[in-house]
C-alpha cells in the first residue's frame, strides 16, 4: 500500500535539485522508507559520479564558462552590427536613481544596496546609460549605438528566477526613425535571443506608467521574461534632457542562459561559489 505522505524528504529533494535531477522523472510517492532511500542513494551516486567526470573534463580542458561565452558571443554580434561596448561604474548616485523614479514610493527603492546616503550599488544599468546619452547627443551623427554588459544588485530572495547579483545587457540606439521603433526593437531582440540559441520566444506589449509602452521578450510555457524594451521620446527623458528618438532593451544574461539550457533554476548559471557552469561543486 502506498502512503500518500511518504515522499522525498526536503533534504533529499533539495540535493537532487542541486545536482540537476528532474524530480518529475521519478515516483512522487513510495511504499516504504527503504524503497525511497535506496532510490535516492542510487540516483545521487550515479549523478555525483557523472558530475565529477564533467567537472574534471571542464577543468582539464580549460576555457570559459557558458556565462562568459554568452557575454562574448553577444558582444561580438552587437559590435558587428555597429554597436560600441561601454563600461560604467558599479557604484552610482541615489540622485541618478531618483531620476528613474526610484524613490521611497517605488518598491525597487527598498531592494537597493545603499553604500551611504548618496551612493549605492546599481540595481540597473539604465541611469548610467542615460547619462551617456546626454553626452552622446552632442555628437553630430545618427544613429548612435552602444551597449553595456555588467553586474547589477538587488535585495532579492534567491529563487528559481532571481539572484541578488545578476548580469544585465542594456543596448541603446539613438536616432531611430519614429515609425520604425517597434520594428527595430523586435529586430534587435531577435539578434540577442538567436545569439543565445533560443528559438522558443514571443513578444508581448505592456503599458507602464513610468516607461510608457514596453515590448517584452518572453520564453517558454512558463512565460519566463527574458527582456524588456522601451522607446523614446519617453516619459523619463525630460529628467535627463533627452530629445532624441531612441530604442533600448534590457536582457538578463542568466535568464537567457537558463532558457537556452532548458533549465528551471537560474542559480546554476549565475556567478557563484556553489556552481560552476551548471555543475554543483559540493560533490
Amino acid at each position: 500500500m502506498i502512503l500518500n505522505d511518504l515522499t522525498w524528504t526536503n533534504t533529499q529533494a533539495r540535493r537532487l535539485k542541486e545536482l540537476g535531477v528532474g524530480l518529475d522523472d521519478f515516483p512522487g510517492f513510495f511504499s516504504t522508507l527503504g524503497e525511497r532511500d535506496k532510490l535516492f542513494q542510487k540516483i545521487e551516486k550515479k549523478k555525483v559520479r557523472k558530475e565529477r567526470a564533467r567537472l574534471k573534463k571542464f577543468l582539464v580542458k580549460g576555457g570559459k564558462t557558458s556565462l562568459e561565452s554568452l557575454v562574448d558571443d553577444i558582444s561580438l554580434a552587437l559590435c558587428k552590427h555597429g554597436f560600441t561596448r561601454v563600461a560604467t561604474p558599479v557604484i552610482i548616485s541615489m540622485s541618478a536613481l531618483a531620476k528613474m523614479t526610484v524613490d521611497k514610493d517605488n518598491p525597487l527603492f527598498h531592494q537597493v544596496y545603499k553604500i551611504n546616503e548618496k551612493q549605492c550599488l546599481r540595481p540597473m544599468l539604465a541611469p548610467s546609460l542615460y547619462s551617456l546619452m546626454v553626452d552622446f547627443c552632442r555628437v553630430d551623427h545618427r544613429p548612435i549605438r552602444f551597449f553595456e554588459i555588467g553586474s547589477c544588485f538587488r535585495k532579492e530572495s534567491d529563487g528559481a528566477r532571481h539572484n541578488k547579483e545578476f548580469t544585465m545587457l542594456n543596448l541603446v540606439e539613438m536616432g531611430t526613425a519614429p515609425e520604425k521603433r517597434y520594428e527595430r526593437l523586435e529586430e534587435l531582440s531577435r539578434l540577442i535571443v538567436k545569439t543565445a540559441g533560443i528559438n522558443d520566444f514571443r513578444f508581448e506589449k505592456e503599458d507602464s506608467r513610468v516607461y510608457g509602452t514596453t515590448l517584452d521578450v518572453v520564453s517558454g510555457k512558463e512565460s519566463l521574461e527574458l527582456a524588456s524594451g522601451a522607446m523614446g521620446p519617453h516619459p523619463l527623458d525630460a529628467a535627463w534632457g533627452i530629445t532624441d528618438t531612441w530604442v533600448g532593451i534590457g536582457f538578463g544574461i542568466e535568464r537567457l542562459l537558463m532558457a537556452s539550457k532548458g533549465d528551471t533554476s537560474i542559480g546554476r548559471w549565475a556567478k557563484s561559489l556553489s556552481y560552476l557552469d551548471g555543475m554543483r561543486l559540493s560533490i
